[in-house]
């Protein structure tokens, strides 16, 4: 390789660094408006890595992860819940529970997210498989195994792979994680909520290999923590967006959804 061509390919390696950051920057920004923080997307990306290294070194679906697949997973996973963008404050930052129709329209995340993808896809005529794992986590990480899931009810092993890693990762630190309204619950604690649904959340083989490197999961979890300055901007923020900001003092201890 010419001094030419090692220029080019540094400077488009300096690209696609630069634009993991801008994706992260805007998914991060995004996140504010669920109360919560960068570091979340964080700790997402190495439960994810952590459970798909194990998933690999055990030989489990081999077909599937590729060394490039879980590059692409790392990828994707700052962009699964995107599509919260387009829910209105009133729903998604709502103190109390939610009526039926304000919880159909907080689960439409996962279709606007797929929906956003395919439209920036079709615009600037680009597909690539990054793309597709980002829609793939994005549209069914919301699917349970035993099919009672959203948003099309998928069964068992017709759920992608990278949506099932990352409904895993993703109701853990929904568990563990301090809200606003509520105070997270211990490692023990949401160990025991996912194993308690083995086969019908999860996909068995996933929580199994959970419970082998459990220990992982809370060290990234202790890791990568929010602060108490985050939980400062997100109680500061939620009281500016909402429209009463006395809810901000109803909200300790009310659950607003399943692993909200």
């Amino acid at each position: 390789m010419n001094s030419s061509e090692s220029a080019n390919l540094a400077n488009t390696i300096s690209r696609l660094a630069a634009m993991r950051v801008a994706v992260f920057a805007l998914t991060s920004l995004a996140e504010t408006r669920a109360s919560g923080s960068g570091k979340r997307f964080v700790r997402l990306q190495s439960y994810v890595m952590s459970l798909a290294r194990a998933l690999q070194q055990r030989g489990k679906f081999e077909s599937i992860l590729s060394e490039a697949f879980i590059s692409d997973l790392f990828q994707a996973v700052p962009m699964y819940d995107i599509g919260k963008i387009g829910i209105p404050d009133r729903i998604l930052l709502k103190p109390d529970s939610l009526t039926p129709e304000e919880f159909e329209v907080i689960k439409t995340p996962t279709t606007l997210a797929r929906e956003a993808i395919e439209l920036a896809e079709k615009t600037l005529e680009y597909q690539a498989p990054t793309l597709q794992t980002m829609k793939e986590t994005a549209y069914s990480h919301h699917e349970k195994w035993d099919g009672t899931g959203y948003p099309q009810g998928l069964l068992g092993d017709r759920i992608p792979l990278a949506a099932r890693l990352m409904a895993v990762a993703d109701v853990y630190d929904a568990l563990i994680s301090n809200k606003v309204y509520r105070d997270g619950v211990s490692h023990e604690q949401a160990m025991q909520a996912i194993v308690s649904v083995r086969g019908r959340h999860f996909d068995p083989e996933l929580v199994d290999v959970f419970i082998e490197i459990h220990e992982e999961f809370r060290i990234i979890a202790r890791r990568d923590a929010d602060s108490d300055a985050d939980m400062k901007k997100k109680i500061e923020y939620l009281a500016s967006a909402t429209a009463d900001e006395s809810d901000v003092h109803t909200i300790v201890g009310v659950t607003k959804m399943p692993w909200a």
